[in-house]
């Protein structure tokens, strides 16, 4: 599912205009965007979590040439399933 069918998904099951549906799912996105920024973790009960991993600077190599290149520091989103969402799939 992209963003477009979460937008007419919503409109159709609270039968809303897909406007107001796509103010609905950006302004979450949105809030969830910002949070993350703030370094805040992010839990949706019975679904998952968000939270942002810290990874240090390290030496690399370059695959196709085998150089040694110096990989900076970044920070990465990452996503755990809950358990409900889990227990969903595997049933």
């Amino acid at each position: 599912m992209n963003k477009s069918e979460l937008i007419q998904t919503l409109a159709e099951k609270i039968k809303i205009s897909d406007d107001e549906a796509s103010l609905i799912v950006d302004s979450f996105f949105d809030s969830m965007r910002d949070a993350m920024l703030h370094g805040d973790r992010i839990e949706i009960r019975g679904f998952g979590s968000f939270k942002i991993k810290q990874y240090e600077s390290y030496v690399g190599r370059n695959p196709k040439t085998g150089e040694l290149v110096q990989v900076k520091p970044k920070k990465m989103p990452l996503f755990k399933a809950g358990k409900g969402l889990l227990d969903d799939l595997n049933s």
